[in-house]
């Protein structure tokens, strides 16, 4: 029976990469004095899991390299030998060359042979030279060598894959696990199997009732599409001879280690589900909300009292509806964790090319945030970590001339306020210096007071191409990254605070939408029509009387509010949207702020808050100055949604952002 087997590609694709993770994790965690046997037999599976299953789909260069690396590992887990500082050091170098290969067999980058010959090497040497444990007799080490072996279908239609060394069939490390010719044949199963990716034999299942159970349930790395009902009887297991010694050591199987408790009931199990369903499900919901709004509107104008219970079921359909949308919203949030765990090693690696001792505390990992900003958010933060490290950690030396602790600390918090998420980047180094960035701004040409704030003064680092670095070194001084930071994080729909005090450290704070879908906003109208102002932006809307309004050179306008002039942003102006006759006593002005700066947008009327479903104009049909994205609301009329970032770039200059 034949198999495609590269159905199964992104199973294993995602399965690898967690595996790689989880090893990371572990490395950077370990106590190198005291290693934690748990932690070491837990690494040591990780990369057995992955060998298992790239010998299984052919990707030789990556069973070459987890080879060399498990048999290392496999001695350090065995005590035959001490762990190291270089060992940690190499094994993170192993990692990133795995996940170099896995990303080419994803069909993305190229693989630097260079690179992964001297991990090999490195690895090699390590295994042969390293010291052996206290009170262990050395052991000769296994020659790094691997062999293909011709796969071969057996009755079950799975691959058995050949030791590299021994010859021995391998499935109790991680292959494909054949169960015994048992009952088939009484079962009506000649020809056909049932097997898993499995870690340890202790894997395998004891009954067709748990065979079937972990069928329905995904057990494993994935299982072979058999009828539930047909799922053979277990008797032996094919290698009892590894059952001892490996059985205690515990299985991990999608991070849950086989030792442990099995899931009581399906509610605690999950399903991998592409997220273009789960965002046409969010799409259909945003519909059912818009159609939910369409009947409110057209019955309100309905008689209550003779239509009770219509109203009624209305109401209902509103609650269901809302709660619904929350549901599926919830299943696009993710825990910042996916974000915050790529840090430590981070951290790690540029403060040892720094000679800086850096610890990293994270706070408020299990936050949750919509997966698209989950994506967008990662490199940004990756910025602001290397800036804090590069600028604003301060060598030990330094540090300790100062009265402070010789490792410096850098903490990456999140939290939810209102309808944001806000993450936290902050350090205990020696702050921004206000002089210095004054300095550099002149030095650039760039238009600065001596009498503006220290917050104005700190925004000045966004600038594209500022950098207050002495030297360019690989990690920064060219004065490029913070300026993608603020842009990127704009584009998101957020923006950037900075606190900062010489001598005791920099905080910067980027407060982010939870989501992209959906926006709470404040609908108003200019002329027929309407537009939605994003509430994160607000701050405050007023009448404005016609005294408070001067002109400006260049036929601009600025409006005088508490104290301070504020340009004036004319919608029907921006829009050339036609004149009609209006009250000119007052004006109708909402005061926005994007990236520091404040302006005071002119509109006809307020028409209330809203909670809007989001579309995107660029996708169905092109991209307009001035606007963000689209909306329907509840009379079916189409409203678009204002990009106050990009409006606040362009008073004076209105009439080039007409579309």
């Amino acid at each position: 029976m034949s198999i495609d087997i590269t159905q199964f590609y992104q199973v294993f694709f995602e399965e690898a990469a967690e595996h790689l993770a989880t090893m990371e994790s572990l490395l950077l965690e370990l106590d190198v004095a005291d290693p934690s046997m748990d932690d070491l037999n837990a690494i040591f599976r990780s990369a057995h899991s992955i060998k298992g299953g790239s010998g299984t789909f052919g990707f030789n260069d990556m069973t070459e390299v987890t080879h060399i690396l498990e048999n290392l590992l496999d001695r350090l887990r065995k005590q035959e030998m001490k762990l190291t500082d270089e060992m940690v050091n190499v094994f993170l170098e192993a990692g990133d060359v795995i996940h170099m290969q896995l990303d080419v067999h994803r069909g993305e980058g190229v693989v630097d042979e260079a690179k992964v010959m001297t991990v090999c090497e490195k690895l090699q040497r390590l295994t042969t030279t390293a010291a052996p444990a206290a009170g262990t007799e050395t052991v000769a080490p296994e020659k790094a060598e691997i062999t293909e072996q011709p796969k071969q279908e057996n009755a079950y239609g799975f691959f058995d894959e050949q030791s590299a060394t021994t010859g021995e069939t391998d499935s109790g490390y991680g292959f494909f696990d054949e169960l015994p010719a048992v009952t088939a044949a009484s079962e009506g199963l000649t020809g056909q199997g049932y097997g898993l990716f499995v870690d340890e034999p202790t894997q395998l299942p004891s009954t067709p009732q748990q065979a079937q159970q972990e069928i329905q349930q995904g057990y494993g790395f994935f299982e072979k599409l058999v009828p539930p009902q047909a799922a053979p009887a277990v008797a032996e297991f094919a290698h009892p001879e590894r059952r001892s010694g490996e059985a205690e050591e515990g299985a991990v199987v999608r991070g849950r280690r086989a030792t442990d408790k099995a899931p009581a009931s399906a509610d605690n199990t999950s399903i991998r589900v592409n997220v273009e369903k789960v965002d046409q499900l969010i799409n259909l919901v945003g519909e059912l909300v818009i159609t939910q709004a369409m009947l409110a509107q057209s019955a309100a104008s309905v008689d209550s009292g003779l239509y009770e219970q219509l109203q009624s079921g209305l109401h209902q359909l509103e609650r269901n509806t809302r709660d619904l949308q929350e549901v599926i919203m919830s299943v696009r949030m993710l825990p910042i964790s996916f974000v915050f765990s790529r840090f430590p090693r981070v951290v790690r690696d540029l403060a040892g090319k720094l000679g800086k001792q850096v610890e990293l505390k994270t706070m408020g990992e299990g936050t949750e945030l919509d997966k698209g900003l989950i994506e967008k958010i990662a490199d940004p933060l990756t910025h602001l970590v290397r800036n804090s490290l590069d600028h604003g950690i301060e060598s030990p030396e330094k540090r300790l001339a100062t009265g402070k602790p010789e490792k410096g600390t850098i903490t990456l918090k999140a939290s939810h306020q209102g309808g944001n998420i806000v993450i936290e980047v902050a350090d205990d180094g020696g702050g921004l210096n206000r002089s210095k960035i004054l300095s550099k701004a002149r030095e650039r040409g760039l238009p600065v007071r001596e009498d503006i704030t220290d917050q104005e003064v700190w925004m000045l680092i966004f600038e594209a191409g500022f950098s207050t670095a002495e030297v360019v070194t690989d990690v920064s001084g060219r004065g490029v990254g913070m300026d993608v930071v603020k842009r990127n994080i704009s584009a998101m729909g957020g923006r950037v605070e900075i606190e900062s005090a010489e001598g005791l450290g920099t905080r910067i704070l980027i407060r982010l939408p939870l989501t992209l879908a959906i926006l709470d906003g404040l609908s108003v109208a200019v002329g027929q029509q309407t537009y939605i102002i994003p509430l994160g932006y607000i701050i405050e809307s007023l009448l404005m009387a016609e005294s408070d309004l001067r002109t400006v050179s260049g036929g601009g306008h600025m409006v005088h509010v508490r104290g301070e002039y504020l340009p004036l942003l004319a919608l029907r102006e921006v829009f050339k949207l036609p004149c009609e006759a209006a009250n000119k006593d007052t004006r109708i002005v909402v005061i926005v702020e994007s990236e520091g700066k404040k302006i005071a947008v002119e509109v006809d009327e307020l028409l209330g808050q809203h909670q809007v479903v989001i579309k995107s104009l660029e996708s169905n049909f092109r991209k307009l100055p001035g606007i963000s994205g689209a909306t329907i609301m509840g009379d079916g009329k189409v409203a678009l949604i204002l990009d106050v970032a990009a409006l606040s770039t362009t008073p004076g200059r209105q009439n080039k952002m007409a579309a």
